[in-house]
């Protein structure tokens, strides 16, 4: 079982910038597809970003063009760097393993998540 730790979160003014990171136990990190969700209060978790083993990304609309997600399997740690960050941008951060079947699973239990809170 992966366990998986989020942070960098914090408090931020809209236009701002945060790097989330997330550091996974276990081998199995380099060889699965990763992502990052976000959860809002009263809402369920919501899928951000995904990235496969190769590198390959994909993004929820409403980030497209403002956060990257990007990955070092060598330091098994996935990241989200979030630019022009919106209040709407403001939940909780959750990175997961993921499957493509074809529509993307969530494999691991959830985490604390990290807070990202932004400020107008």
């Amino acid at each position: 079982q992966v366990q998986l730790v989020e942070s960098g979160g914090g408090l931020v003014q809209a236009g701002g910038s945060l790097r989330l990171s997330c550091t996974a136990s276990g081998s199995i990190f380099s060889v699965n597809a990763m992502a990052w969700y976000r959860r809002a209060p009263g809402k369920q978790h919501e899928l951000v970003a995904t990235i496969t083993s190769g590198g390959s990304t994909n993004y929820v609309d409403s980030v497209q063009g403002r956060f990257v997600i990007s990955r070092d399997n060598a330091k098994n740690t996935l990241y989200l760097q979030m630019n022009s960050l919106k209040p709407e941008d403001t939940a909780v951060y959750y990175c997961n393993v993921i499957q493509f079947v074809p529509s993307v699973v969530a494999l691991g239990s959830w985490g604390q998540g990290t807070q990202v809170t932004v400020s107008s």
